[in-house]
C-alpha cells in the first residue's frame, strides 16, 4: 500500500488504523467488485453441458483440461476446481470439482457461473474486466456471513466484506460467501488485504463470489449453494486448486 501523508488533526492510533483498513478494503472490494453498472447479459442459461456429458467417475485426467495446464496442478493435489470458460470473449462459464481417489479423478457437483464480463486473458491487468487463465492455489475465505464449516482460513467481517450500496442492488450480496484465488496476492491472510506482490498493474482480488447473474470484474461467481458447498467440501489437507480459462486455452 503507498505510504500516506497524513496532515492537520492528529488523529489516534486507532482512528489512523480505522482509516487505513477502510481505504485498503474499498480498494480490494472495487477490484472485484461492478464499475455502477449492468454487467453482461442479466438472466443467461444456467449450465453448459459439456463438462457433465463426460464420464463423471473414474477419470484418467481432468476432462478439457490439456498438458500445458495440467501439468502446473501440484502432484499432491486432491481437489480441484475446474472453470469452463465458453468462450475467450465470454462472461458465461461451467464451474465443476473434482476429488482425486487414487489416480483417478470423480467429478463431485456442477454448476453455471460467470466470469469477467470482457471474457478471458494470459496477461491480466487491473480493470480490463478479464478473468486470468491459469492454475491457483486456494487459501483464504471469508464473508459477511458467519462461516458455515469451512477448513480454509475464513474471515467473517461486514465492514470487510459489504459490497457499496452506490452499486445495483443485484450486486450488494455478492461478497456474502468469498474464496480468494491465490492471483496476485499473499496467502494465509484475508481475501481483502490488498497487498500485491506483482505490483497494482497486474491487478488482484480475484475471488470466487456469490453470483448475481452478469459477469464480474474478474472474479468467477457461483449460485450461493455452490459456495457454500465449495467451502463446505474444500480442505487444506487435500492442496485444492483451481484451474479457470476460456475453452480453448484450457485444452491447450
Amino acid at each position: 500500500m503507498e505510504r500516506m501523508r497524513f496532515t492537520g488533526t492528529r488523529r489516534s492510533p486507532g482512528t489512523l488504523r480505522s482509516s487505513l483498513l477502510a481505504v485498503a478494503l474499498a480498494t480490494a472490494l472495487t477490484s472485484c467488485g461492478t464499475d455502477g453498472g449492468t454487467q453482461g447479459s442479466p438472466g443467461e442459461p444456467g449450465t453448459d453441458s459439456r463438462p457433465s456429458a463426460s464420464p463423471t467417475t473414474d477419470l484418467a485426467h481432468l476432462p478439457g483440461i490439456g498438458e500445458r495446464l495440467r501439468d502446473r496442478i501440484p502432484s499432491d493435489s486432491r481437489q480441484v476446481i475446474a472453470v469452463y470458460g465458453r468462450g475467450e470473449n465470454s462472461a458465461r462459464s461451467t464451474v465443476a470439482l473434482f476429488t482425486k481417489h487414487g489416480t483417478t479423478w470423480d467429478r463431485e457437483r456442477s454448476w453455471p457461473a460467470h466470469n469477467g464480463k470482457k471474457g478471458w486473458t494470459t496477461d491480466h491487468r487491473e480493470g480490463d474486466k478479464r478473468s486470468p487463465v491459469g492454475v491457483f492455489t486456494l487459501s483464504d475465505a471469508g464473508g459477511v456471513l458467519a462461516d458455515p464449516g469451512t477448513k480454509l482460513r475464513y474471515t467473517r467481517s461486514a465492514a470487510a466484506f459489504t459490497a457499496p450500496r452506490s452499486w445495483p442492488k443485484t450486486h450488494w450480496h455478492d461478497f456474502d460467501l468469498v474464496i480468494a484465488i491465490d492471483y496476485n496476492r499473499v496467502k494465509g491472510t484475508s481475501p481483502g488485504d490488498p497487498t500485491r506482490p506483482q505490483g497494482r498493474a497486474k491487478g488482484g482480488s480475484i475471488w470466487l463470489h456469490l453470483d448475481h447473474g452478469s459477469g464480474t470484474s474478474g472474479c468467477v461467481s457461483l449460485p450461493e449453494q455452490a459456495m457454500t458447498y465449495l467451502l463446505t467440501t474444500l480442505d487444506p489437507a487435500q492442496k485444492p486448486v483451481i484451474v479457470m480459462g476460456d475453452e480453448d486455452r484450457l485444452k491447450a
